[in-house]
């Protein structure tokens, strides 16, 4: 089964996410993710709030940038959030957006050999080792977390070109991809990752989780092109939807055949009606989705 989830854009003020996320709890919407963007919402305060707020609705953080947290951070709060809320709160963590490490001063020279030392140290951690490592960018001296997770935390990473895909695969939980990804995209990313996990001997499972691009309503065509090309893509890619639930429920069954385990339904930043597209999503599109 193909889990479903929609994003709530850090575009909206914080104060609008309990209403969101107890809408999206009430209506059965399986996940709710949320971004770490520069300089909008923290993600793991927002994430705390939400699953605080909510009784059974998983909630993704997608992602939290690594130059800007140490490594022990990341892992002392993920730890705590699924102390908290078993098995309900999923973390990613990726390279961030570059410009914005460098205006805060955190831009790393090699992204790719952070991101490898920091999958390794914080996995390491949420399964309760001692942790010693002197990394060109992660340096640990016999940390441990006295209160490390009750069971095993998946951790997935954010990836779009080919060698952070394949680190994704070598040490990473599973994979985030962006609402830029096609259904051939998809295709393709399996396969470095898959050629990842071959290389590290890993026969575990990997979650696959894309972001699709979704408008709907009277005016959904042109709100969707205008927020692909406001991100730089070229909008006669294969991906994003606009329509109604049948064409949106379409769009995820073919990621879904390519490869994706989780699709989770972004909005366009513009989105006038947020609680009425989480309604859309779980009301109208999930059903459509097996």
């Amino acid at each position: 089964m193909t889990a479903l989830g929609a994003v709530f854009r850090p575009q909206l003020p914080p104060e609008r996410l309990r209403a969101i996320a107890r809408l999206a709890d009430d209506c059965g919407l399986e996940e709710l993710w949320l971004w770490e963007d520069c300089f909008l919402e923290g993600g793991i305060s927002a994430a705390a709030a939400a699953l605080a707020w909510t009784e059974r609705l998983r909630v993704g953080v997608g992602l939290l940038p690594v130059p800007l947290r140490n490594v022990a951070v990341t892992a002392m709060e993920t730890a705590t959030l699924d102390r908290l809320f078993p098995g309900r709160a999923v973390i990613g963590v990726g390279h961030g957006v570059q410009d914005w490490m460098g205006q805060v001063g955190a831009r790393a020279e090699s992204p790719l050999t952070l991101l490898r030392e920091y999958l390794e140290a914080l996995r390491a951690l949420l399964r309760g080792e001692r942790v010693t490592t002197d990394g060109r960018y992660v340096t640990l001296d016999r940390v441990a977390l006295d209160w490390p997770p009750a069971d095993a935390v998946r951790i997935l990473a954010g990836a779009t070109g080919p060698r952070s895909l394949r680190l994704s695969g070598e040490a990473a939980d599973g994979t985030i991809l962006t609402a830029a990804t096609s259904p051939e995209g998809v295709r393709q990313a399996r396969q470095r990752i898959d050629e990842g996990r071959e290389s590290a001997g890993r026969t575990g499972p990997h979650e696959v989780v894309v972001y699709l691009h979704t408008a709907t309503g009277p005016d959904a065509a042109a709100r969707l092109r205008a927020e692909i090309e406001a991100g730089g893509e070229d909008p006669a890619v294969d991906h994003g939807v606009a329509g109604d639930a049948a064409e949106v429920a379409k769009a995820v069954r073919r990621l879904a055949d390519a490869g994706a385990d989780t699709v989770i339904l972004q909005p366009t930043a513009d989105e006038p009606d947020p609680e009425g597209f989480i309604r859309f999503a779980a009301g109208e599109v999930r059903p459509l989705v097996p």
